[in-house]
């Protein structure tokens, strides 16, 4: 049975998850609870028993945090019930990657292109977000490298 201080901090996962990232509530119920939970591994049954939630809507959180690597769905050779657990792929930080920024900056300035020559709040918007995107392309880099050295003082792969 799940503690109320438990529900406590899986209502407290979900609404910061919903809140900056938009995800539904369960989902993030299910990754606060993936975060304190014993065994580490759950069936969707026992998610589903933990939280207080239909197995349907847990299915679809788990559907939906697998989709973004923060979860794993397993099944041993053998088994009948999927397990899941938190996916160490969530620490990637792929994130970091200069790329993205990159083209987040050349979809602004092709929006510029296309937008009338005009003084509006709009053409403003958009060129700050270009700067700001070309800023964070140049670096992230340079911060990727803080953290793997951070990392590696931590004794943690690098």
């Amino acid at each position: 049975m799940t503690s109320p201080a438990e529900l406590a901090f899986t209502d407290r996962v979900a609404h910061f998850y919903a809140r900056e990232y938009g995800f539904p509530p369960v989902a993030g119920r299910v990754l606060g609870y993936l975060f304190i939970c014993r065994p580490p591994q759950q069936t969707i049954a026992e998610l589903s028993e933990a939280l207080l939630a239909s197995r349907s809507a847990i299915t679809g959180a788990v559907a939906l945090l697998a989709g973004h690597n923060v979860v794993r769905r397993t099944r041993s050779a053998g088994q009948r019930v999927d397990h899941v657990t938190l996916d160490p792929r969530a620490l990637d930080p792929s994130g970091f990657a200069g790329e993205m920024y990159k083209e987040q900056a050349a979809i602004a300035r092709t929006a510029l292109d296309l937008l009338e020559e005009d003084d509006s709040e709009r053409r403003r918007m958009l060129e700050e977000g270009a700067a700001f995107h070309d800023f964070l392309a140049e670096r992230m880099p340079a911060l990727l490298t803080e953290w793997h050295a951070k990392r590696a003082g931590l004794g943690h792969r690098d």
